[in-house]
């Protein structure tokens, strides 16, 4: 199996995953009592982060690894989106779900996790269509 097509299956894996956690899992915060999020979370973070991270840190092993070997118009914009991405979710992301695991807890919070969240839904949206067509044309 070509490295491109590992590529593709990891960036699916990805979208398929992002689009579950927008569509279902973070609107689903806002159902839950203070008490049950706070517990709720606790668990999901460590079982989600179980999945997430390996994909997310070979898709980028694997665009550093791209890249490394030929510098293209192709790698550089997939190690470009993937770090956008990572960026996002270090400085955006990570501070939302420490302060839901502290407790500090709110609706507008709640709303914003899941409106910010559509843009890393659309980036790794982006990132796999862009790998589709480019690895396929």
């Amino acid at each position: 199996m070509s490295i491109a097509v590992v590529r593709l299956l990891i960036d699916f894996g990805l979208v398929v995953l992002i689009w579950i956690i927008q569509l279902i899992v973070y609107p689903s915060f806002l159902h839950y009592t203070t008490n049950n999020l706070i517990k709720w979370h606790s668990k999901y973070t460590p079982l989600i982060g179980f999945i997430v991270g390996p994909l997310m840190l070979a898709q980028l092993g694997i665009s550093i690894y791209q890249l490394h070997n030929e510098i293209t118009t192709y790698n550089v914009i997939n190690v470009m989106l993937i770090s956008v991405i990572w960026i996002l979710t270090f400085l955006q992301f990570v501070p939302i779900h420490n302060n839901i695991s502290r407790g500090k807890i709110s609706k507008s919070l709640l709303v914003s996790l899941v409106l910010k969240n559509w843009s890393r839904t659309i980036l790794w949206t982006l990132l796999f269509m862009y790998n589709i067509f480019t690895t396929f044309s």
